[in-house]
């Protein structure tokens, strides 16, 4: 039905408001209409006899992008001499696709190649390359080529038609990227479909229901009396909201992308979709990859795929002890030894398990220990605490704070050493 109006008013055969070029000082705007107009059409077309509701219903068609105000970022209609534009066809809703954070990464990139004094990014765009060009930093130099090959076609372009054509994207974006402050109409929330769908079910699973609905004729409803909420029910939503609020979420598309990265990432590793050299010892008998995989002196492979995460590095014995060398060079590899002595530690037999968790306190963690490593206070209050009962996991908060101390600090060195920088380049020759 928004379509249907939409190509009504710029129908203006059949009395639909005239898109004009309007002339400005040195230069001219062209394809717009004013608010007035877009307003009076909907009232005299729709039957409005209040100009406030022309206006708002006017101001939600905006807010999905069929019209956009051309020197405003704020998708609303005003009933005054605002100039808007009519959105191509191409990026109406209905014809497009939730775009991804790399489509938006390749339009903020193309806007810093493109005239600086009409489409210079405001702030919070700025923040957003900033931030997208970090979170894509393997990719971005495809995100740049992509950028520049659009400006070389956009370039060929008449120059009123790529002033409209840069206009009509931007609203676009603006619709699916909006300003901070102002909310995204294409964004559907999908606790709310369900709710719309089944209210019942999702009042019993979401707000912890334990009553049986009886089942009701959807015609002959009984009405229930309302009962007051009590203390006990205030008491039941803050649990189950903070527990919402703990729950990590995340988008289907940012997995589907994680998971795209990681298979091109290991695309070289998998025998079964890249032949290993000399031979594939999973659809043959010959089991010189395997030797090769085990031998001391790693391939170029093995020791690029030690770049790829310190889990990479430690699975390797070759690449674990070029990382404990490294961490020797630097006096911190008892946080290596630590972190090794806790993974031996969940493979001693039961009996022994006691006297091997002493042991490991006594060397990394007791006052005076020989090996003294840096925890903060929560895993060494939890490690304290669990250690008068030791276990094979007693050292779990402590070694993983120590992983993640090293994976954001001496891994990051280890791989710009000249240790594994050499060792690099000496195997690819």
């Amino acid at each position: 039905q928004i379509e249907d109006i939409i190509s009504r008013i710029q129908d203006e055969k059949a009395g639909g408001v005239p898109i004009r070029t309007v002339k400005s000082f040195l230069s001219k705007i062209p394809s717009v209409v004013t608010g007035t107009d877009i307003v009076q059409w909907l009232m005299k077309n729709l039957n409005i006899e209040d100009p406030v509701e022309a206006i708002h219903l006017g101001s939600l068609i905006t807010a999905q992008g069929y019209f956009f105000p051309i020197s405003d970022h704020v998708l609303t209609l005003k009933d005054d001499g605002t100039f808007y534009r009519f959105q191509s066809p191409y990026f109406w809703p209905s014809n497009c696709w939730e775009p991804e954070n790399t489509d938006y990464a390749i339009y903020l990139c193309k806007r810093t190649m493109q005239n600086k004094a009409r489409l210079e990014l405001a702030d919070y765009e700025a923040e957003n390359l900033a931030r997208l060009q970090r979170a894509f930093a393997r990719k971005w130099e495809f995100i740049f080529m992509q950028a520049e090959a659009q400006v070389k076609v956009d370039r060929k372009k008449d120059k009123t038609e790529r002033k409209i054509l840069d206009s009509q994207e931007r609203a676009f974006w603006d619709v699916h990227r909006p300003v901070p402050g102002c909310v995204n109409t294409t964004e559907m929330d999908i606790r709310k479909c369900r709710r719309m769908k089944n209210p019942q079910k999702v009042k019993k699973s979401v707000y912890g229901v334990t009553e049986e609905s009886q089942t009701r004729s959807p015609v002959h409803t009984p009405v229930q009396p309302t009962r007051k909420t009590t203390k006990e029910d205030v008491k039941k939503e803050i649990t189950f909201l903070n527990i919402q609020l703990d729950r990590h979420c995340m988008k289907m598309s940012k997995v589907a992308e994680s998971l795209m990265t990681y298979t091109e990432q290991f695309l070289d590793y998998d025998p079964f979709v890249t032949i290993p050299e000399p031979s594939n010892p999973w659809i043959t008998d010959d089991p010189t990859f395997w030797d090769l995989e085990a031998s001391k002196e790693p391939s170029q492979a093995r020791v690029k795929r030690w770049g790829f995460s310190l889990e990479e590095a430690l699975k390797d014995p070759v690449g674990r002890d070029q990382f404990l060398k490294f961490l020797e060079s630097e006096f911190s590899s008892e946080n290596l030894r630590f972190w090794l002595a806790v993974q031996d530690l969940k493979r001693q037999p039961l009996q022994d398990v006691p006297v091997r968790a002493q042991e490991i306190w006594q060397e990394f963690l007791a006052a005076g220990a020989p090996s003294s490593i840096n925890l903060d206070s929560h895993s060494y209050e939890r490690t304290s605490h669990n250690i008068k009962d030791p276990g094979r996991y007693s050292f779990e908060d402590a070694q993983e704070h120590i992983y993640m101390l090293m994976k954001s600090d001496s891994y990051a060195r280890f791989l710009r050493s000249n240790a594994y920088q050499d060792l690099l380049l000496a195997k690819k020759k």
